[in-house]
């Protein structure tokens, strides 16, 4: 497995298995497929609602638990310094775990300075190997960061072949955070598994579309958080390291760039007002 050195010396694994929207009977066994599989990176969040069978799913899996890379997410209702930390404490507790490796601020909305202060402290106490925050833009992520402690470590947001993040992803590794990737199948919207031009690239090499993608977006130093239920994907999509591609395939993969709206647009006061409402009570 490929890793990634964080802005603090923290090294995460390229490749992460993410599981949002698996439900939460079925995400224990899912995540211990995936270690299984050779991931050594689970991605959760307070908001998917399966921080305790993810935590399960750990401590069946049979591998050492400091072999492992975890990353949660702190979601709106907990933002502020002291719900944070009140929330953080959860976590840890639904995880069943002494520390997390990662907590990311999952949305660039409320109150991000408390929240950031609240990392920051458990950063220091230890209970925290990286910051970081999700959906943010450049600016926003670097803003935390110059008028804080700590700059973020890493920024997970949405990159596919459809929403390419060019000019996004360039700022934040200029800055030293770490760019993750969520929906890089852009939640098979589009056709994506049967794009021509991801296709025919894959063919190429025997590889597969989601193969040519994650190959991709790991050449370019992002990254990657899947999604599957099924063992047989789990591991072909860590099967990316036995090729590369060329610069003309890169250059046939930027042509589809903006061909395809994307899954959420947090510039608007609809989604604002959406992720405000949401509630869970985690």
């Amino acid at each position: 497995m490929q890793n990634i050195t964080l802005n603090n010396g923290v090294q995460i694994p390229a490749l992460g298995f993410g599981v949002f929207q698996i439900p939460p009977a079925e995400t224990e066994q899912a995540v211990i497929a995936a270690i299984k599989a050779g991931y050594r990176h689970i991605d959760t969040a307070q908001v998917y609602m399966n921080e305790t069978e993810v935590g399960l799913g750990i401590k069946n899996s049979g591998v050492a638990r400091e072999e492992l890379f975890v990353t949660t997410k702190i979601w709106v209702e907990n933002f502020g310094y002291e719900a944070a930390k009140a929330s953080l404490d959860r976590s840890l507790g639904r995880l069943n775990l002494d520390y997390i490796d990662m907590v990311l601020i999952h949305q660039p909305y409320g109150d991000s300075y408390g929240t950031w202060r609240a990392l920051e402290e458990y950063q220091a106490a230890g209970k925290i190997r990286a910051i970081g925050v999700s959906n943010f833009s450049p600016v926003r992520a670097v803003d935390l960061g110059l008028f804080n402690k700590v700059m973020p470590q890493a920024n997970q947001i949405e990159i596919n072949p459809f929403q390419q993040k060019t000019e996004a992803v360039a700022a934040l590794q200029a800055e030293g955070i770490a760019v993750e990737a969520w929906a890089p199948f852009a939640e098979g919207k589009n056709d994506i598994f049967h794009n021509p031009v991801l296709s025919k690239i894959g063919a190429k090499y025997g590889k597969s579309v989601a193969q040519v993608i994650t190959r991709w977006l790991v050449e370019r130093g992002i990254i990657v958080l899947a999604k599957s239920t099924k063992p047989e994907r789990m591991a072909e999509n860590l099967n990316i390291f036995d090729f590369a591609l060329s610069d003309e395939d890169k250059a046939e993969i930027a042509k589809l760039d903006g061909t395809f709206a994307a899954i959420v647009n947090h510039d608007t006061t609809d989604n604002l007002k959406r992720i405000a409402a949401w509630k869970t009570g985690q």
